[in-house]
């Protein structure tokens, strides 16, 4: 059976003074890659997706089948580790 995991870089929300950060792909990266070492993962595939608004209150993350994206409002886009396993 065919499964999958996504590695979605974490935001941190701003606060009155500090504007908010997402976290570093090579993070992510060392996280799937932990993620495979520790779990003896049988990898299939892995692949770099890019999504807009996975963290909108809105929006199911990685997961959710339908994101929108505004055409006059902005949106913003981020790049995640799919990995697909056994």
């Amino acid at each position: 059976m065919i499964q999958v995991k996504d590695f979605v870089p974490e935001k941190k929300k701003g606060g009155l003074f500090k504007s908010g950060s997402v976290q570093h792909f090579e993070e992510v990266l060392t996280a799937a890659n932990q993620w495979i070492s520790e779990n003896n993962i049988n990898v299939v595939n892995v692949e770099t997706v890019v999504l807009p608004n996975i963290h909108d209150s809105q929006e199911e993350g990685s997961q959710d089948t339908e994101l929108w994206t505004g055409g006059e409002s902005s949106s913003q886009w981020y790049q995640l580790i799919r990995v697909w396993h056994k």
